[in-house]
């Protein structure tokens, strides 16, 4: 199955880690929902005959739409697009958005699955992100949910900031628990180019980032999600057994998807398209019918370390007969030669015909992904 991923670019505040494309300007959001729906129509036929297998707003927030405009853009979808019975409809939302009256009207919606950006449940930490919401609202919304009937929730969480101890990060990761959130998604926090926090430790404002409490703090989320019942089954992410995010595993799986809205990626299984990270000019070239993408097209090359990249990441890992069949023998070759030093490390494990990070291998997952990459010279 398919998938479509639509990027609402409105925030209420500027996250000062934060470098995704938005706006803190709901000027035009009426006009942006029109573009959308009609970059929908434009783009259907590259999913002719497919089934969608799952719907994901992302941002931004889009929980600021209305759901009026949620409503606008579901009806597009579903009269142009073949929507799966049981397809997974996710909505990013903050916990400032998910009051009483939000929730029961997005129950009248197709939407199944919220993330929540919950990022932490210490005041302190979120006026230091400069998050919209407060600690109270970041439980409760969980909650509200819940008993609305939305249980297929993920809660996200941020790691590795200077106001975290490791107290606190035990704290945020008990009471995710406690909530009873089938997934969790938690990202060690990293500094962006042009991003407030950036700028504030490059003026010495805040101090750096640390390494060494990032790595600290990624282990007790894998010892305590595990002991848990949760599955670590991609790097930044947790889940109960058969409560994967399908969405987001489809992107790792190499599926098709349309990527939708200002600075939206998409994938038709050869090549990426990229939409224009600029929300006036997306607006004007929709408005004269036009897409504002440009095609990124992917060789084999491209394709193979992708897939190495992406794979890798995951619990299922990387193929062996999917290269040889996939890509060839000469692949195989230099993949079965390029991951000795790794396993002779014990950060990569081949279990028959996969070849997996071990628990030491996530700490480096990004790194030995580049290190597996292969380029033409290689087969020259």
């Amino acid at each position: 199955m398919a998938g479509i991923y639509i990027h609402i670019p409105f925030c209420k505040k500027a996250c000062t880690y934060c470098d995704f494309h938005f706006s803190t300007s709901m000027k035009y959001m009426d006009e942006m929902v029109d573009a959308i729906c009609a970059e929908l129509l434009l783009k259907k036929e590259r999913l002719a005959g497919a089934q969608i297998g799952s719907i994901y707003f992302g941002g931004g927030t889009p929980s600021v739409l209305t759901a009026a405009a949620l409503h606008k853009i579901f009806n597009t979808i579903t009269q142009h697009f073949t929507v799966a019975h049981d397809a997974e409809i996710t909505l990013e939302a903050n916990p400032d958005d998910l009051d009483a009256k939000k929730i029961a009207e997005l129950r009248q919606l197709p939407v199944n699955r919220f993330s929540i950006g919950i990022q932490s449940f210490f005041n302190e930490d979120l006026i230091w992100m400069n998050r919209a919401h407060n600690a109270t609202e970041a439980e409760t919304c969980v909650k509200r949910s819940q008993d609305a009937g939305f249980e297929n929730l993920s809660i996200d969480l941020i790691y590795g900031y200077p106001l975290l101890t490791n107290e606190k990060w035990q704290s945020n990761i008990q009471k995710a628990l406690e909530l009873e959130s089938p997934h969790i998604s938690a990202y060690s926090l990293t500094v962006e180019p042009r991003t407030a926090l950036a700028s504030a430790i490059k003026r010495g404002k805040q101090v750096p980032l640390n390494d060494e409490q990032s790595a600290d703090q990624f282990e007790m989320l894998i010892n305590k999600t595990a002991a848990g019942g949760f599955e670590h089954y991609e790097i930044s992410n947790f889940a109960k057994p058969g409560k994967y995010a399908v969405h987001n595993t489809n992107y790792w799986r190499g599926v098709p998807y349309l990527g939708i809205g200002p600075s939206a990626h998409g994938f038709d299984g050869t090549n990426r398209y990229l939409n224009i990270a600029n929300n006036a000019q997306y607006l004007t070239a929709l408005s004269d019918g036009k897409l504002a993408e440009t095609v990124e097209e992917l060789d084999q090359y491209d394709r193979f370390n992708e897939y190495m990249m992406t794979s890798l990441r995951t619990m299922w890992g990387v193929d062996l007969n999917k290269i040889k069949n996939q890509y060839g023998p000469a692949y195989l070759q230099d993949t079965m030669k390029n991951i000795q030093p790794f396993m002779e490390r014990n950060w990569l494990q081949l279990e028959a015909d996969t070849v997996k990070l071990t628990h030491d291998g996530k700490y480096f997952a990004d790194y030995i992904a580049s290190e597996l990459f292969l380029i033409p010279e290689d087969h020259l």
